[in-house]
């Protein structure tokens, strides 16, 4: 039933979403060089690998130029970044990763494999039993995440040693006590936070 309803969901979602998709799309051509799309490998069901899509909200090759982790005014946003990122349009075109398969619309949300390697083995094994989602409770907690990583000394460090662990304790506190009503309460108290901010 949750595949059945991320599949349905994900198609008309995108279709119904191909004008905001044109939109940004030329938006952000037309601000900076790159691609429409930033792509990442980040570690999904049971372990397996696959490229995440996202709007590019920075500039080209962000990733060698930094973190893989952004804070606070990282200079790497662009213009238009800054406002995808601050309303999650950036998020949007992971409707094509729940689509084929790769995600569902909840779950955990998924992570590099660098800092999969933080985890114990009991929770890589109960969170990635799951399929890695687009929100969850753990992202609505941490929505303002860049801005609390902002305040850190260091905030690697402070991801790993406290973001991290707390994330964790939520993903495995889902997969315990999944439901599918319990992911459409989630779904809509995401679009209800976007929608006030």
């Amino acid at each position: 039933m949750k595949r059945l309803f991320d599949f349905i969901a994900s198609f008309f979602g995108l279709i119904l979403l191909i004008p905001i998709f044109v939109i940004v799309a030329l938006w952000i051509k037309l601000d900076s060089k790159g691609g429409v799309f930033f792509r990442q490998e980040r570690v999904g069901f049971q372990g397996a690998l696959f490229r995440i899509h996202k709007f590019r909200t920075m500039v080209l090759n962000a990733e060698k130029k930094g973190k893989q982790i952004t804070v606070g005014a990282d200079l790497r946003i662009t213009t238009v970044g800054n406002f995808l990122r601050r309303y999650k349009l950036d998020e949007l075109p992971q409707l094509i990763d729940v689509l084929v398969g790769d995600m569902s619309l909840v779950g955990p949300r998924p992570e590099v494999p660098k800092y999969i390697d933080c985890y114990s083995d009991d929770e890589k094994n109960e969170v990635l039993s799951v399929k890695p989602g687009i929100t969850d409770n753990a992202s609505i907690e941490f929505r303002d995440e860049n801005e609390l990583l902002a305040n850190a000394k260091d905030p690697e460090v402070t991801y790993i040693n406290e973001v991290l662990p707390k994330k964790i304790a939520l993903y495995r506190k889902y997969v315990r006590g999944r439901s599918f009503f319990g992911d459409v309460a989630i779904i809509f108290k995401t679009i209800f936070l976007i929608l006030k901010k």
